[in-house]
């Protein structure tokens, strides 16, 4: 006869309520001995996940308190939805329900995010195929799904969870989604402010009530995370301008009735502005005070202003690193004198005591090797902590284009309160590429490129490439690689193999062809941390293929020194970038010089190019870009300079709105030669588009164009430089950067060719 114990119809994995209902009930039996334990009501789940969770053995003495404990570990496993404890004479009997099966998660109407992201977001909370079905995940689920529309602005989405039971004790789970129409900001209001205008400060904010970009940029669609910076932008636009006490009162988001319009009101107070009257130091500064001094920049007599304060402060505690105090602690105390509206500051300042690096660890490099990284240190393990030099490292792991993210912690030693041990974390990046695409300009029509890249091979460091481009004026094959350790100081190694053919830029119904090919290596010496120089050499080939219509000049050169030209360049190199990006520069600087010398073969000649660009912030929004380009070929040992190494100008990356490469000299068909001398000037003013916010991939620009091109025996005459101005539109667009610009010619000559609307994918300035 089979005695009831305990029963147990639970429908959630509350362990909490399983403990509740088993001590409940566990008063039922009389202990006995238990000889043997079967399990009834398995269908998917293995006997011996029962019989390694059960707190009971075959022998032991069965009792409440065990049979408690027994319910409540097979609840904790999540499987089963009923548990009932029986017994059958000696034999206890562990009859289970088991929780159904995700056989498949699906989700309909969705269309603000995609489906893979989400089917990944369920299989991290749990609700996924083959694993045991919780109704209180799948409601947490929809919830979440629901507050993630929230925050798109779609206020009025729907989100309906279906079970559907199938064969096998399974189910399909469906999360059907009617999402309507996104909110949008109808109205923004700053009520409170009385010493900058509301236009003023709501041209802070990212988020507006929309423009004719808004469907570009979503800047009218409502985010409280895009609120709160809003607000802190707010804030800092104040306390930078000498209102120390100022403070956001409230923020009211209301939302129509139909849940399509949204109100914010932000409520401040501006208090009154404050100026400094005087900064001193207190604390322990090393006994070098002037040197601490010198980077203050907050001054006597300016309103008050936080970004400054914050500015001093770091870099007080940074020069503290410098000498080994990495803990360090720096505080800005103001003294308020209210009656003239007047502030002290008082910067206080504990060195605490000075460490030295016990050790560095790298974490997150799944791919690449550690020396790669450890390489790029300038913090040595068992040095004193340097600041400089960790700020330093961080730089240059971060330059070598291979992570996402790179940080580096500081942790303090248990026990040794002098050491501390350095972490770089950092969030490994694919770095091969396989690409095919196609291109199309005004000036090089339809191109077609293939390249496949590894910047990372096998997690060495080293790069290795192969470059196909094609277009009607251009094609490149170039195979390249280089180890940028070739040795231990950090001398990289490059070698190039490549073979270009080129026409001139205006097709005149010739077939004539440029043929290049050649090798190089080159050495790249690290002569500071910011200064690489590159030493190279190598051969090329110039083959002059005679076809119809061929310029004057080429068939000149041909006839005098052959059709195929062999030379062997020397090559001199220098770079420094330091701007805050590569594709849409706000500040910073970039310098870049090349030369190169024949020293033997057919074409004897010396050829160098300088380039120099500047951006400088004015704000948040307008930029000034400055470019100059400087060229300068000399042919040696009384030959010309190779007409097939002459430089181009006119067109985008030169002069604008002059037909590409037309500048300078011209053969007597009237065809564009360019010349061994070069200078080319741009200026430009860049801003965010109109309607797209503060989004750096799509802005617009005006600009100011001179340069020209010059013959070997032309002087530099500054009065035959060609000048434009105009507008531009630059956009990183999914096919790569793309600039489109219309220039008028501000200074023409007779025969320039004019093209006033040009664009290019893939060009700079």
């Amino acid at each position: 006869m089979r005695k009831h114990i305990n029963r147990l119809g639970v429908r959630t994995a509350s362990a909490l309520a399983a403990m509740v209902f088993a001590s409940q009930a566990a008063w039922a039996l009389a202990p006995f001995k238990v000889q043997d334990i079967r399990v009834e009501g398995l269908q998917r789940v293995e006997p011996g996940t029962i019989f390694a969770s059960l707190p009971l053995r075959v022998g032991d003495e069965y009792n409440d308190d065990k049979g408690a404990a027994a319910i409540r570990a097979l609840f904790a496993l999540g499987l089963f939805k009923d548990v009932r404890l029986e017994a059958s004479g000696n034999v206890l009997v562990v009859v289970v329900e088991e929780r159904p099966t995700i056989a498949d998660v699906d989700f309909a109407g969705t269309k603000e995010f995609d489906k893979d992201t989400l089917k990944k977001a369920m299989r991290d909370v749990g609700l996924t195929e083959g694993r045991p079905f919780d109704k209180a995940l799948a409601d947490r689920a929809e919830q979440e799904l629901k507050r993630q529309y929230i925050n798109r602005s779609l206020y009025g989405a729907e989100v309906v969870t279906t079970v559907t039971p199938i064969e096998r004790n399974r189910v399909n789970l469906t999360f059907t989604v009617t999402e309507g129409e996104p909110a949008k900001i109808k109205e923004i209001r700053i009520v409170g402010n009385k010493a900058f205008s509301e236009s003023t400060l709501k041209g802070l904010f990212d988020q507006d009530t929309g423009g004719w970009m808004s469907w570009y940029t979503k800047s009218n669609r409502y985010s409280r995370a895009k609120l709160n910076a809003d607000l802190e932008t707010l804030r800092s636009y104040y306390l930078a301008r000498g209102f120390l006490e100022f403070r956001i009162e409230s923020t009211q988001v209301a939302i129509s009735p139909d849940k399509q319009d949204i109100s914010i009101t932000v409520n401040v107070n501006e208090g009154q502005s404050y100026v400094v009257s005087g900064v001193k130091l207190e604390g322990n500064y090393l006994d070098r005070d002037d040197e601490f001094k010198s980077l203050i920049t907050i001054r006597p007599g300016e309103p008050y202003n936080a970004d400054k304060v914050a500015e001093t402060t770091k870099a007080f505690t940074d020069h503290f690193g410098n000498f080994g105090f990495a803990f360090a602690r720096v505080e800005a105390v103001p003294e308020i004198d209210r009656e003239n509206n007047r502030v002290a500051l008082v910067l206080r300042a504990e060195p605490s005591r000075r460490a030295y690096v016990r050790r560095i660890n790298v974490s997150g490099n799944n791919r690449t090797r550690d020396e790669v990284i450890r390489r790029e240190f300038r913090q040595f393990e068992a040095s004193w902590y340097d600041g400089d030099k960790i700020k330093l490292s961080r730089d240059r792991v971060d330059r070598l284009g291979y992570f996402t993210e790179v940080n580096v912690e500081t942790q303090e030693v248990p026990g040794a309160p002098d050491q501390v041990d350095l972490v770089v974390n950092v969030a490994e990046k694919p770095t091969g590429s396989l690409q095919l695409g196609a291109g199309f300009s005004s000036a090089e029509k339809v191109s077609v490129s293939f390249a496949i890249k590894q910047e990372n091979v096998f997690g060495s460091g080293n790069y290795l490439g192969v470059d196909v481009n094609t277009s009607k004026y251009r094609r490149t094959l170039v195979f390249s690689t280089t180890d940028p350790y070739f040795t231990q100081d950090g001398i990289s190694r490059t070698f190039d193999v490549y073979y270009r053919t080129a026409k001139p830029y205006e097709d005149q119904g010739g077939n004539y062809e440029l043929v290049t090919a050649g090798t190089s290596v080159r050495l790249g010496i690290p002569f500071s941390e910011t200064d690489t120089v590159f030493f190279g050499g190598g051969v090329e080939q110039t083959r002059i293929k005679a076809g119809t219509n061929i310029p004057a000049a080429y068939l000149a050169y041909a006839q005098q020194f052959g059709e195929t030209s062999l030379s062997v360049p020397l090559t001199i190199g220098w770079s420094r970038d330091d701007r805050d990006s590569a594709l849409a520069p706000n500040s910073g600087r970039y310098q870049r010089l090349n030369s190169e010398w024949s020293v033997a073969g057919d074409a004897r000649y010396v050829r160098a190019n300088y380039q120099y660009q500047q951006y400088i912030p004015l704000n948040k929004q307008f930029t000034i870009a400055f470019n100059g380009e400087l060229g300068l070929g000399k042919g040696m040992n009384g030959r010309p300079f190779p007409v097939f190494k002459n430089f181009y100008s006119g067109g985008l990356g030169s002069v604008r709105g002059f037909d590409q490469g037309t500048l300078g000299p011209r053969d007597v068909t009237g065809a564009s030669l360019g010349g061994p001398k070069k200078i080319t000037l741009n200026a430009e003013l860049i801003a965010p588009f109109p309607g797209a916010g503060n989004d750096r991939t799509l802005r617009w620009f005006t600009f100011v164009d001179a340069g020209n091109v010059y013959g070997e025996d032309e002087s530099w005459e500054l009065g035959d430089m060609r000048v434009s101005a105009g507008l531009g539109l630059s956009w990183i667009s999914p096919l790569g950067p793309l600039r489109i610009a219309i220039a008028q010619p501000v200074r023409k000559f007779a025969g320039d060719k004019i093209q006033k609307l040009q664009f290019q994918i893939g060009t700079s300035f």
